[in-house]
């Protein structure tokens, strides 16, 4: 069986689908190899902001969308009008970075990172999956382990097939990727190489790694059933932070003064005031698994989840408020603009407020 298919709902089927279901993880798996999508480049579309658009970001002043079939958006008015820039794969792209306004980064299906060096208008491939198990190999035979090692080779006799998740950079040259079945790889010369950094997380089961975030020199990723990951030396080593749940967390915003909300699965959110030492349910209202994340500018939390809710909070996460929208979908990521306002990306495209904090209903 193709490996793909034993992915946890959550934001990996939201990737392969845009529906919280295996079903559709199936159908999309099933439609081009892997291999094929990573050699043909994205095609240009009709309405292409209402493609299925699974990340968003900011470049600057500029605004970068991607999502299914290589679809990458770029909005220079802060999300007011998109147009559709050519990508040389036709993979889901499931993540974004942009640690300056010129230096990008781009992951999804098929192992791929792309990389641009100019805000998003041009992109080169620096990495597929069909190296990753040569990257895996090379670290279990360094690592001396032979579970490692077996697992390496298993992942290079399936080929291009795993996806990443997610990509986060501390600066232009320094990036994690992180993915499902315990991928996680590290870059320190801008991607110009990577290597596989699974042995420096007590993941011995390849949990699957949805998220991974830079706060200075803490590095924290999240992942399926119940897993978060620290680092507190940019990512040179991580320890396991227990949590109160074994369901999957899909983001997890940091704070100052060890501040951490984790949200995921169900409608899940974990509060933490002191770094992980403890935590505290947050009730939203309603088990509607929360997808996406958002520090906004004055410091104000925004949750988004799969029914289309935004939810604000104004309290460092100890409660939360929908926010009013007038056409709700499931989203997958959010972003605010230059000019303040909020745009998010979804299975029906993107959705822009023009003020995120305003018109909380109580």
């Amino acid at each position: 069986m193709n490996r793909i298919l034993r992915l946890r709902p959550g934001r990996v089927a939201l990737v392969l689908a845009a529906a919280l279901v295996l079903a559709s993880a199936a159908v999309v798996a099933a439609s081009a190899p892997a291999a094929d999508l990573l050699d043909r480049a994205s095609q240009p579309r009709l309405h292409a902001e209402s493609a299925v658009l699974i990340s968003i970001a900011r470049a600057g002043d500029r605004l970068v969308a991607a999502g299914e079939r290589g679809t990458l958006l770029l909005s220079d008015d802060n999300g007011a009008h998109w147009r559709q820039a050519p990508m040389p794969v036709s993979v889901a792209l499931t993540a974004l970075a942009f640690p300056t306004p010129q230096a990008g980064w781009a992951v999804g299906h098929g192992g791929v990172i792309l990389h641009s060096a100019d805000g998003g208008e041009h992109w080169s491939r620096q990495l597929d999956g069909r190296q990753l198990g040569a990257l895996e190999r090379a670290a279990a035979e360094a690592s001396g382990d032979a579970r490692a090692l077996a697992d390496a080779r298993r992942l290079a006799d399936e080929g291009p097939d795993q996806p990443l998740l997610d990509v986060a950079f501390a600066d232009a040259q320094r990036g994690i990727a992180v993915g499902a079945f315990g991928l996680a790889l590290a870059t320190a010369d801008g991607g110009r190489s990577w290597q596989s950094i699974r042995a420096r997380l007590p993941n011995r089961l390849g949990k699957h790694l949805y998220d991974v975030s830079f706060d200075g020199e803490r590095v924290l990723i999240a992942g399926e059933q119940g897993a978060l990951f620290r680092s507190t030396d940019g990512g040179a080593h991580f320890e396991a932070v227990a949590t109160p749940y074994a369901g999957s967390f899909f983001g997890v915003l940091a704070g100052e003064g060890g501040a951490l909300l984790l949200y995921g699965l169900r409608g899940t959110v974990l509060r933490s005031s002191d770094d992980g030492a403890s935590w505290t349910r947050i009730d939203l209202g309603q088990p509607t698994t929360v997808s996406a994340g958002l520090r906004l500018a004055d410091g104000s939390l925004l949750l988004a989840d799969e029914t289309g809710r935004v939810l604000l909070s104004q309290d460092g996460g100890a409660s939360f408020a929908p926010r009013a929208i007038e056409q709700p979908f499931a989203f997958t990521g959010a972003v605010q603009a230059g000019d303040g306002s909020l745009v998010l990306s979804g299975v029906r495209g993107l959705a822009r407020l023009a003020s995120p904090v305003a018109k909380a209903q109580p």
